[in-house]
């Protein structure tokens, strides 16, 4: 188990976040691994895809 000190709170290390209509992706923060190690970015290493409903493309 990951040390709770570097669990993402955003995704409460799952690597999965959802928006109101249960659309699962991929955690932005940690990228997905869960785990957000200090001192490493949380911005996205590239710009999101989105649908004409803001839904995130992966």
């Amino acid at each position: 188990m990951a040390d709770t000190n570097q669990t993402c709170k955003a995704c409460n290390g799952t690597g999965l976040l959802a928006d109101d209509e249960n659309w699962q992706y991929g955690c932005s923060v940690c990228g997905g691994d869960g785990i957000l190690s200090p001192g490493e970015s949380t911005e996205p290493t590239k710009p999101f895809s989105v649908d004409e409903n803001n839904r995130v493309l992966d």
